[in-house]
Order: structure tokens, then C-alpha cells, then sequence
């Protein structure tokens, strides 16, 4: 379910998107900077270190009153922060901050809080696939948008060909009916769901841990806040950060709450399961010994060197616009 986030930038209803029935927000009485903050999903733990940084206070600390607009099918982030209808919004992958950048949309990356992306490769457990190289001339089940994203990199690395790919409908029954298909899915989403649906255990292959340099959940902002009102831009970045630190190794029950009333197709068990994940495969406070939310010059070079030698962008690109460590916390 997770991974139709990657359909974000494909989405046309923007202006039906931007009105969810529910949002997160800091009590009335509580002053400050107006921020309304767009995800890419419906409210889920990969999101709730946002969450637990309204629900324990830490955006009303620093002088903001913060608005989670939740997302869901059809939303499209950067365009409801062109349109004004938000002030911040979140990119799911690096490629989307990319394509701002060829666009020259005035939009910039300014903390990325998933120094892994989640995105994973799942394969059967009896396949005899042991490592993702194994799944060269294997079906891959792979949406769209993840043909134009991560599956370039799977190209450039292992050998991978275009004849390898099955449509992915979202749906796990095409991949358990085959068991020499792999499909994508979200580390901390579709492998649970296999399991519990199905009963089944399957090879999971974090991508970021295969050296994908991808960041995932990264904060947008308008070149216009950024230059308006850095000081709200940075109290942002540094109250996200602490919500998200208190959410994955402090008391997450705040943060939960708010998620499960957002969205209340959310299930504690699957909560539980996310935070787990992240916490293991290290997906938010990474292995580089960075500070949560940080990026480097260097991180990002190595994705553009990758997108770049493939094709997707040119060569000529100033990439650099596509963020600002101005904000990343030291």
C-alpha cells in the first residue's frame, strides 16, 4: 500500500487532494506561525515523527502552529506547495526532488529523515534468491513510477533488463502465485502484510543497504518561505527532528493517536511493526552517524552521478538546487 506514494507527481486531482477529512494540528489556543505541512500518504508510522512533534508540542515550542494535511491517492505535494494551498510538504524519494530541480520549480529539499529509503526488493523464501543479484532474469513486479526511480539504479548495478518487469497492481496475489516473481514494497509495510495475509516469511532486500543513496521523507519548502522566514524553516526542521527521535526511542503513543485519528483504517499491530523496522534497518538515523534529518553534498552527488550515467537527467544539470543544507541539523 505504502509504495503508491511513488505515484505522487502522477497525480492530476490536486485541488480535490488538498481537502482531507482529517487533519493533525496544535491546539487552537496555541499561537504561533501558521505551517500546514502536506504528506504523500494517508497518516502511517513513516510519518510519525511529524505527528509526535505536534502531539508532545515541540512546533508550538518553537513559536509554529503546525497543520498536518494528510495525503492519500491522488495528492500531489509539490504542486499544492506551488498553488499556496501549503506551506511545507514532504518528498517520498530523491527522484521527485530531482525532477523539481530539472523543472526549475522553486521548491528545495531542506531535511531528508529517512537517511534510508525504505524501498525493498521481496522475493520468495524458498527461491533459492539470496542476495538481489540472484533475481537477474526473475519477474520483478514493479509500479510505473518505480520503473523511472529505483529500477534504474537495479539496472546500472546488477545487469537487470527491462524484460524482467510485471506490472505491480498494489496487490500481493500476483507475486504469491509465482514463486520466481519478486516484487517492491516498503520495508515497513508490504513484507508484514505478506506475512500476516499469507502466512508466509519472505527474503526481504533493504535497497539502501545494497548501496542505493536515495534519501525518503524529505521536507519541501518554497524558495519564497526559505528566504521570507528561514527562522520558521529552520524551527521546522529542528522540531521534526526531536518528534522524530522521541517517536522511535521515546514514548510513541502521543504521535500513534494522532495517526489513529487521522486515519482510522490504521491498525495499532501495523504501527508497532513500522516503528520496529525502522528502527532495525536503521532508516531514520541511518549508519553515517549523522544527526536525524541531516544530508550531505556527497549523498546527493552520489544519486545524481547514478540518475545522470542512465540517463534520466542530463549530465548538465545543476543538481544542487535541488536542496539546501542551509537547515540540516550538525
Amino acid at each position: 500500500m505504502k509504495a503508491l506514494r511513488n505515484l505522487v507527481l502522477a497525480a492530476a486531482a490536486v485541488l480535490a487532494a488538498c481537502s482531507p477529512a482529517k487533519k493533525a494540528e496544535a491546539p487552537a489556543d496555541i499561537a504561533g506561525t501558521p505551517i500546514r505541512f502536506a504528506t504523500d500518504w494517508k497518516a502511517q508510522a513513516e510519518q510519525g515523527g511529524f505527528y509526535e512533534a505536534v502531539a508532545n508540542g515541540e512546533y508550538a515550542k518553537r513559536g509554529l502552529k503546525v497543520t498536518i494535511v494528510q495525503g492519500g491517492p491522488g495528492v500531489n505535494v509539490p504542486q499544492l506547495l506551488a498553488s499556496g494551498a501549503v506551506e511545507m510538504g514532504m518528498g517520498s524519494n530523491s527522484f521527485i526532488v530531482m525532477n523539481l530541480a530539472q523543472q526549475k520549480a522553486p521548491l528545495k529539499a531542506v531535511a531528508a529523515f529517512m537517511q534510508k529509503d525504505p524501498q525493498v526488493l521481496i522475493a520468495h523464501p524458498d527461491a533459492g534468491v539470496e542476495k538481489i543479484a540472484d533475481l537477474k532474469g526473475h519477474p520483478i513486479l514493479l509500479s510505473d513510477a518505480s520503473i523511472s526511480a529505483f529500477w534504474v539504479w537495479l539496472k546500472a548495478k546488477y545487469g537487470f533488463t527491462d524484460d524482467q518487469v510485471r506490472k505491480y497492481t498494489f496487490s500481493p496475489a500476483p507475486f504469491l502465485a509465482d514463486k520466481r516473481a519478486a516484487q517492491q514494497g516498503y520495508a515497513t509495510s508490504e513484507p508484514y502484510t505478506i506475512e500476516k495475509q499469507a502466512g508466509l516469511k519472505p527474503k526481504v532486500f533493504l535497497l539502501a543497504d545494497e548501496g542505493y543513496p536515495g534519501y525518503a521523507t524529505m521536507v519541501l519548502a518554497p524558495d519564497s518561505l526559505i528566504a521570507k522566514d528561514p527562522k520558521a524553516v529552520q524551527a521546522f526542521v529542528e522540531a521534526s527532528a526531536k518528534g522524530w527521535h522521541d517517536y522511535l526511542y521515546g514514548d510513541p503513543k502521543p504521535g500513534d493517536a494522532l495517526i489513529l485519528k487521522d486515519n482510522p483504517e490504521m491498525t495499532q499491530d501495523v504501527l508497532d511493526q513500522a516503528r520496529d523496522k525502522m528502527r532495525s534497518y536503521k532508516i531514520v538515523d541511518g549508519a553515517e552517524g549523522l544527526p536525524i534529518g541531516a544530508m550531505t553534498d556527497a549523498r546527493w552527488k552520489a544519486f545524481f552521478d547514478v540518475a545522470s550515467g542512465q540517463g534520466v537527467y542530463p549530465k548538465t544539470l545543476d543538481y544542487k538546487t535541488a536542496y539546501t543544507l542551509q537547515f540540516s541539523p550538525k
